[in-house]
């Protein structure tokens, strides 16, 4: 071989007694075949074999397989994000002349999805009350393929009656699907109670580390499984090995993160409780938490995410509030080392369900820092706030 062959022909390494504990990050576009009639026989491989690098390599297969296992399916898909997990879920279900539900806590780009992607294509939507329970058999019509989860809605908490929804949906020969990222498969398992998708934004807690964008798509039924592989490679989509082995590595640490984060999110909203600024905490372990029962009954624990509504009065001094943080960072997103705060105004996307609070809430996402600085921090936003609704409460007395 020629040296202008050599530099372009890396020589097989002998792999003979390497053994690492850390899955190898295989990057390719081109697969290579060992004979013409393999490279022939490419398409009978089928999704779960090598034909083209866009379609996986092994590092994207040891994620996909830890994730079947975690979530107790039988195939797993890999998608760039959260968002296009869900979005890819529809496009396989629904056709034209379909009917979709959707939750009011669903992520707002869902949303924004149903309404100017699928039904300008004749692919209908309803959004539903997600403390409907069995009642969503009421908004099923006879066209209704999908009914869509999320719980709890990572902002304003609502814990759905996850099985008595999927016992009506799947009665009127629906399917269902469910966003998890606020529990990931550790804390709940929607397809061991019946769900037929689940959907894991991977950017969050199973990356960990603020520093990726993927997501994830698992299910029992091998066929769907198919059909999911089809819709990517109709439309190309990809992840980058890479961000795998990223979400391979972070992965490792879940479990102990979340067991740290569910329980300062716990010592925090029961310490926030009763401020003269809130109007109330919104967190699973509080009885007053929307479905509380429901979390109770089929979670393991409560993750790092929770929110405080705060009262309208407090509203004028948030924003010079927020800017006394030190260690909290204010930005979207969750599920990373950095505790995080973001304000939001939900009133605007409710559309089943009215919100009726007037306050701002406040989404805290509690991260890896020492406790102590994190309280210090809600201690002198919350002076802030409190000190607002006081002098309020004072004029107007």
């Amino acid at each position: 071989m020629k040296d202008l062959s050599r530099v372009v022909h890396p020589p097989e390494p002998n792999m003979e007694g390497f053994k690492s504990l850390s899955v190898p990050t295989y990057r390719a576009s081109t697969i290579v075949f060992d004979d013409a009639q393999a490279y022939a026989n490419r398409k009978y491989r089928g999704p779960d074999g090598y034909t083209y690098g866009l379609h996986g390599t092994p590092t994207t297969k040891a994620l996909e397989e830890q994730l079947t296992a975690l979530e107790g399916g039988t195939r797993t898909v890999i998608v760039p994000s959260g968002q296009a997990g869900i979005t890819i879920v529809f496009l396989t279900v629904l056709l034209p002349g379909d009917h979709v539900l959707i939750p009011d806590t669903a992520y707002p780009p869902v949303r924004g999805f149903c309404e100017n992607y699928l039904k300008p294509r004749g692919i209908y939507y309803t959004v539903y009350d997600p403390m409907i329970g069995a009642g969503v058999a009421d908004l099923m019509q006879g066209n209704t393929k999908l009914v869509w989860m999320e719980s709890p809605g990572s902002t304003t908490m609502e814990f759905q009656d996850i099985p008595a929804i999927i016992a009506a949906a799947h009665a009127k020969g629906a399917l269902v699907g469910a966003d998890n990222t606020w529990a990931t498969p550790l804390l709940f398992k929607p397809l061991m109670h019946g769900a037929d998708f689940v959907m894991e934004a991977l950017t969050k807690y199973v990356g960990g580390h603020s520093d990726i964008l993927l997501g994830s798509i698992s299910v029992r039924d091998v066929e769907l499984h198919r059909a999911l592989k089809a819709t990517t490679r109709m439309i190309g989509i990809g992840v980058s090995p890479d961000d795998c082995a990223l979400a391979l590595r972070g992965m490792q640490t879940m479990g102990v993160r979340l067991t740290h984060m569910g329980k300062v999110s716990t010592e925090f909203a029961e310490r926030l409780v009763g401020l003269s600024s809130v109007e109330r905490v919104l967190h699973p372990s509080l009885t007053s938490c929307p479905g509380h029962e429901y979390f109770k009954r089929d979670f393991v624990g409560a993750s790092g995410v929770f929110s405080v509504v705060l009262k309208p009065a407090a509203n004028a001094a948030v924003d010079a509030a927020l800017d006394t943080l030190k260690t909290f960072s204010i930005g979207a997103s969750w599920g990373g080392t950095r505790s995080l705060i973001v304000p939001m105004d939900i009133r605007p996307d409710r559309v089943a369900v009215p919100w009726k609070e007037e306050g701002l809430i406040l989404r805290i996402s509690v991260g890896l820092e020492d406790p102590a600085d994190l309280w210090a921090d809600l201690e002198v936003l919350f002076a802030h706030l409190n000190a607002a609704v006081d002098a309020s409460d004072s004029a107007a007395a």
